[in-house]
Order: structure tokens, then sequence, then C-alpha cells
């Protein structure tokens, strides 16, 4: 009699480990991108006048 055959793909060792450590990693990278750019544009608006900030509808409270 053979040997049942196998229909379902079997990872190797450690690779759901790996593939969610590597997710884990992407997601704080995608993280500390969004943190940056936020900073860069909050120090933007900053540096704009009060009247620049209201004629695009915001105040100096909005961007702290």
């Amino acid at each position: 009699m053979p040997a049942p055959t196998r229909t379902t793909p079997v990872a190797p060792f450690g690779a759901i480990a790996i593939y969610r450590l590597v997710q884990t990693v992407a997601a704080a990278g995608q993280a500390l991108r969004a943190r940056i750019v936020a900073r860069r544009t909050r120090r933007i608006l900053a540096g704009l006048s009060d009247e620049i900030l209201e004629d695009i509808g915001l105040s100096r409270a909005d961007i702290v």
C-alpha cells in the first residue's frame, strides 16, 4: 500500500515565527515613519503666522 500523500503545504520549522517578527518590524517602521511625517508637519505649521493658519482654517492650538 502506498504512503498517503500530503495535500496541504507545511511551513518549515520557525517560518511562521520569522514571518511574524518581520511583520512586527515592518509595522514598527511604518509607525516611526508616520511619527516623523507628523513631527515635520507640526514644525512647518508652527513656523507659519497666525494669519496664514487662519487662512487654512487652523489655529495655533490645533498644531500643538
